[in-house]
C-alpha cells in the first residue's frame, strides 16, 4: 500500500509540473505577498537578491525563466523579490524595516532579519502560508535543484520525509 501511495504521490508533483506554464514568474513585493497571503493563503517564496550580484543574475536568466519553473511558482506560491540592499521601507508584523548604511555599502534589516544575519545572495526563503520560516537556501541554485527543492516545499512532504529519501525518488519534469 505505501508503495501505491509513493507511486500517486509522484505522478501528483509531476502532473502538477506540467501545467500550462507561464513564461515568467510573477514578483510581488514583499507587502503585496503578505497582503494576497491573507486572501488566500499559499507557502512564500523569497528571492534575496542584490542589483550587482553575478549568480542573482545567472539564476534569474537560468532558473527562474525556466517556463516550467516559473509556471510551477506562480501557481503555487507567492513568489517575492527582495533586494538586500534596498532602500525602500517595508512594513511587517508592526516593525518599519528599513536600508542601513554600512560601510560604502549597506543592507536591508528585513533581508538581514529573514536570513539572520547571514546575508549572502543569492538566497532563497521558503516560507509557510502561516509566514512561519521553513528554510534557508543560500547560493545559486541549478534549474534542476531548484525544481526539486520546489516540490520537497510545496507538497508538505518534508513534515515526514528526509530530503535524501525524496530527491532519490524524484522525477523531473523539465524538458532535456
Amino acid at each position: 500500500m505505501r508503495i501505491i501511495q509513493k507511486i500517486l504521490f509522484y505522478f501528483l508533483i509531476l502532473l502538477s509540473l506540467s501545467t500550462n506554464a507561464q513564461e515568467e514568474v510573477n514578483w510581488l513585493s514583499f507587502e503585496k505577498a503578505i497582503e494576497l497571503n491573507k486572501e488566500n493563503p499559499k507557502p512564500i517564496l523569497i528571492d534575496v537578491y542584490t542589483d550587482w550580484c553575478g549568480y542573482c543574475k545567472k539564476m534569474d536568466k537560468e532558473t527562474y525563466a525556466n517556463s516550467t519553473i516559473a509556471g510551477y511558482i506562480n501557481k503555487y506560491f507567492y513568489a517575492i523579490k527582495l533586494n538586500g540592499e534596498g532602500k525602500e521601507d517595508i512594513s511587517y508584523k508592526g516593525h518599519t524595516f528599513k536600508y542601513r548604511k554600512q560601510g560604502k555599502s549597506g543592507f536591508h534589516e528585513l533581508s538581514a532579519a529573514l536570513l539572520e544575519g547571514q546575508l549572502s545572495y543569492p538566497s532563497t526563503i521558503f516560507m509557510t502560508e502561516k509566514e512561519q520560516m521553513l528554510q534557508k537556501i543560500p547560493g545559486y541554485l541549478s534549474l534542476e535543484r531548484f525544481e526539486k527543492i520546489l516540490a520537497y516545499f510545496n507538497t508538505g512532504v518534508y513534515k515526514d520525509q528526509e530530503w535524501a529519501d525524496f530527491e532519490k525518488n524524484f522525477k523531473s519534469n523539465l524538458n532535456p
